[in-house]
């Protein structure tokens, strides 16, 4: 059996049966998420899901790999620990939140790296050390950008572990089709973990997976935006590929950080209701409703990305306009849409 598949299956497997005993554990230990005025559900869920996410991949990873992959993906798994378990102690509310965004998220960042894992956009069109200098910071910019933005929009059933899934199966693809074998399996491996947990997940969801889910499932995607490279593709496809795969949290993250500072917020410290799935919700699909919308603009984007691979340069830059016009047009209309507004503090 090939590889990735062999790591879909055990991850989708051990995620699904891995669930049902962290769910107890975490009701034992008290690790619950309560109702509350910004959030969703009505009753006590349990608030320990990413530890199942976390414990699927690993286990599929270790099982699959040879010593040399493994050796090759050190750095991913220590950064991805890293944050897991940041976010699992935010969980546990022993962690003030700008650790997670100011001190994990970068170190996270820095491991990748250091395991050879960064953005190779600027030495492409700066060359020599302006352009690398350049890249770290992109690098660091993009991991905690991303791994924030999974963070913050798991705040509805089903729609961070979701959102993952549609994005991870476009990245095993595209890996796949470049000859990534290393990528396509790191890809393999999270989609069948975000899918086995998502059986738990969407609504009614009877567990969520927390910040340690979403922070992990968020720096997993942001390694593999790193990771993809297109040999026949022209240079700005390789950065806008795993932009327009992931653009659901990025449209998310660019509607909030928009809204709230026009009203005078800082957004990512002004947590509530006026999220796109909010909004959609309140448009009258109601919660399942907008989930599955997202689902289809996430899948809508891994479709887009398939094509950009294949365009000329000027078909690239042409898709970059349509994009960010389609993205600011959406986040106008939004705007419009009914939703709760924070009280400036």
């Amino acid at each position: 059996m090939n590889s990735a598949l062999l790591a879909f299956a055990i991850s989708l497997t051990a995620s699904l049966l891995l669930t049902i005993p962290v769910r107890a554990l975490a009701l034992r230990v008290g690790m619950v998420d309560l109702p509350g005025p910004r959030k969703v559900h009505s009753e006590p869920i349990p608030l320990l899901g990413g530890l199942a996410i976390y414990g699927a991949v690993v286990l599929a990873l270790l099982l699959v790999m040879d010593a040399v992959a493994r050796g090759q993906s050190a750095g991913i798994l220590a950064g991805a620990t890293l944050v897991a378990v940041t976010g699992m102690l935010d969980d546990r509310g022993l962690l003030h939140h700008q650790i997670k965004l100011f001190v994990a998220m970068p170190l996270a960042a820095v491991l990748l790296m250091l395991n050879g894992i960064h953005a190779q956009v600027f030495r492409v069109l700066l060359g020599g050390r302006s352009g690398q200098i350049a890249d770290i910071a992109l690098t660091i910019f993009w991991v905690v950008g991303i791994t924030a933005a999974f963070s913050i929009l798991d705040h509805m059933d089903g729609l961070c572990a979701g959102t993952a899934a549609v994005a991870s199966a476009f990245f095993a693809l595209l890996a796949r089709q470049n000859g990534q074998a290393l990528a396509a399996l790191l890809a393999a491996t999270v989609l069948g973990a975000a899918l086995g947990f998502l059986r738990w997940n969407f609504k009614p969801a009877k567990i969520f997976m927390g910040d340690g889910g979403a922070m992990f499932l968020g720096f997993l995607m942001a390694t593999l935006g790193l990771q993809l490279r297109f040999e026949q593709a022209p240079p700005a496809a390789g950065w806008m590929i795993p932009v327009l795969i992931l653009i659901v949290p990025v449209f998310d993250t660019t509607l909030v950080t928009i809204s709230r500072a026009r009203r005078g917020l800082l957004p990512f410290t002004s947590p509530g209701k006026d999220h796109c799935a909010h909004r959609l919700a309140n448009l009258g699909l109601e919660q399942r409703g907008a989930v599955l919308a997202l689902y289809a603009l996430g899948a809508l984007g891994g479709i887009l990305a398939l094509l950009v691979s294949r365009v000329s340069p000027a078909g690239v830059l042409c898709a970059f306009l349509g994009v960010a016009i389609g993205i600011l047009g959406g986040v106008a209309l939004l705007e419009q849409a009914p939703y709760q507004r924070q009280e400036k503090k």
